[in-house]
């Protein structure tokens, strides 16, 4: 069986926490496979984190709770929101903090006034982006939402990647032509490889992708540097754009 046939399910999770299965709609933890994606998400999570102390928060599109639980460690409540039954189910077993709950609906029917919004690297799911940005700004006086970029996602020149869940992929003008209509503040900031990563865009560069099935040892090094890979291996930066892996836009109502 190959690995396109593959069933990737979480591994060594908690007693009584239900594994997810990875499917490509959501990343997860601890599948050492989805390990870059997952540090990606991840590195912008702990970012926002930083930045929402004693706040209330929403986590829209939280999908398996992870960054819902990082943001909870230092902002004062956080709630998740997503509409699959097995991401609640396991995002309440899994992560069991005082100020964090989860709720199981879709993000456009959720209502309550917060501090923050986070919506991460789901927009460019959804069928009417418009009408739940004009939500998101109404709910709160701050939002950070997130896309990647499609010049770095997709093959060049087509209109999105082959990613199945995604309905529309943006670049950076687009994106802010998006949120400009619903926000009167867009920051963008892009996100771009740093340390061992960055290192591995050079080794590429350099021939690398020549050299490593000449060896025979493409297998072998993937499988320990992909589940060696952090969150600081990813840094937030302002310009360079059209280069950045993702965008993160902080918009202010």
């Amino acid at each position: 069986m190959g690995d396109a046939d593959r069933t990737y399910l979480q591994e060594d999770q908690p007693e009584g926490v239900p594994p997810l299965e990875l499917t490509g709609e959501r990343t997860l933890p601890d599948v050492p496979e989805e390990n870059y994606w997952y540090r990606r998400h991840v590195a912008v999570y702990e970012w926002i984190g930083e930045r929402v102390a004693g706040l209330r928060v929403v986590d829209l599109a939280c999908g398996e709770g992870y960054g819902s639980d990082l943001l909870a460690k230092r902002a004062a409540a956080v709630i998740g929101v997503d509409a699959n039954p097995e991401a609640y189910v396991h995002a309440r077993a899994r992560y069991v903090r005082p100020n964090l709950s989860f709720r199981r609906e879709l993000v456009e029917e959720f209502g309550e006034p917060v501090d923050v919004a986070v919506f991460l690297q789901t927009i460019e799911h959804i069928h009417e982006p418009d009408r739940l940005l004009a939500q998101i700004a109404e709910l709160a006086p701050v939002a950070y939402i997130s896309t990647p970029n499609r010049l770095t996602l997709a093959p060049p020149g087509a209109e999105k990647s082959d990613n199945p869940w995604h309905l529309r992929e943006y670049e950076a003008g687009e994106y802010r032509e998006l949120l400009e209509s619903h926000f009167e503040g867009v920051e963008i900031l892009g996100l771009h490889h740093a340390g061992k990563l960055r290192a591995h865009e050079i080794a590429i560069r350099l021939g690398w992708d020549r050299v490593h099935p000449a060896l025979r040892i493409t297998k072998p090094f993937y499988e320990r540097f992909i589940p060696a890979i952090r969150a600081s291996d990813f840094r937030l930066r302002a310009g360079y754009l059209d280069r950045a892996l993702d965008f993160l836009a902080i918009c202010s109502s």
